[in-house]
């Protein structure tokens, strides 16, 4: 199973109260993005193109807890830039656990062996490692030879301490079936809790627009990699949202699924689009013009289908249509049946 059943159980719970409660919009994940500054310069990623002045801000564990507290998610996912780097994560993380919040920790893992004593094994506190495919395809798409081989290290030293380790890939344009196929193999081998996948979204920053995906090519990509999935195989994530990728279930965008809270504020919409920002979790939600994005009815959104718009989308039809909880059911307890 992915997911500790504790965790499975706080999620279900918690969307079945806002069901009763009949709110129509409501937060599963918190994006809480801490920084933008990364160690790495990866060619699909624009957080490090802002300038020097945005890149040395960082949030405050105050400022971090308060967001959590204020937004109310179950769930707080931390990207970045590098999380690793902010001289005081493992408070954040500490302050986010004791809220007895499921915490995501992404990192691109560089930092991770080395800073492994300051972070206490919890069910609560998931290092999700950024791995992009096997060492030739990962160190490729980090723009660094060696990377790959750092990151599998770290992940077996935290492992071996009691700590939950998932990974979190992005597929471009040019990725090989084949290839992922065998790198999610590989990922199970090491013993990792669950992979997470999501095809890359154009940031406009980004150095490298040619590779990504359009939505047939979505499609295409991933019904390839995922048509015929191994045994082993773990996903981290909705199988509705997967069954969404390979084109087998349509669903519009829920961006306040996923609010996203940085230095700036709460960004509006999404982690993806930058359209203004909220000094307030409250503001956000009442002041953002929710019906004016996702597929057809933005350009920018046209090609997106990442999981930060879609996977909150797939969760509402796991609990608001039979047919969904089914599949949901069905596709957890046999996953090769897809």
């Amino acid at each position: 199973m992915a997911v500790p059943i504790s965790q499975m159980f706080t999620v279900t719970k918690y969307v079945l109260t806002q069901k009763l409660n009949r709110v129509k919009r409501y937060p599963l994940v918190l994006m809480l993005e801490p920084l933008f500054r990364c160690n790495l310069a990866c060619a699909g990623c624009g957080k490090i193109q802002y300038p020097d002045h945005v890149l040395d801000k960082r949030l405050t564990p105050e400022q971090c807890l308060a967001a959590a507290e204020e937004c109310g998610a179950p769930i707080v996912s931390i990207p970045g830039g590098e999380p690793m780097i902010h001289p005081e994560m493992a408070e954040i993380v500490s302050g986010l656990v004791a809220q007895q919040r499921y915490v995501y920790l992404c990192t691109n893992a560089i930092l991770m062996e080395r800073k492994l004593d300051e972070y206490q094994p919890s069910k609560y506190l998931t290092f999700s490692v950024h791995m992009d495919g096997l060492r030739e395809e990962h160190d490729l798409a980090v723009c660094r030879d060696g990377v790959y081989d750092v990151a599998v290290k770290a992940i077996k030293a935290a492992l071996k301490r009691g700590h939950r380790v998932t990974t979190n890939t992005t597929l471009f344009d040019d990725a090989n079936p084949e290839r992922v196929r065998k790198f999610f193999d590989a990922m199970m081998e090491l013993g990792v809790e669950g992979m997470m996948i999501s095809p890359g979204y154009s940031y406009q920053k980004a150095p490298d627009q040619q590779h990504f995906l359009k939505r047939e090519r979505t499609r295409e990509l991933f019904s390839r990699i995922l048509g015929s999935p191994k045994k082993g195989w773990t996903f981290n994530q909705s199988p509705l949202f997967l069954d969404f990728l390979m084109g087998r279930r349509e669903y519009e965008c829920t961006p306040w699924g996923n609010p996203t809270y940085n230095v700036f504020g709460w960004q509006k919409p999404c982690y993806l689009l930058q359209e203004g920002y909220a000094k307030t979790f409250r503001e956000l939600m009442e002041s953002t013009e929710w019906d004016h994005y996702g597929t057809g009815r933005n350009e920018k959104c046209a090609d997106c289908m990442v999981h930060c718009g879609y996977e909150a989308s797939a969760v509402e039809d796991t609990f608001g249509t039979l047919s969904g909880f089914g599949r949901t059911v069905k596709l957890t307890m046999l996953p090769t049946s897809r």
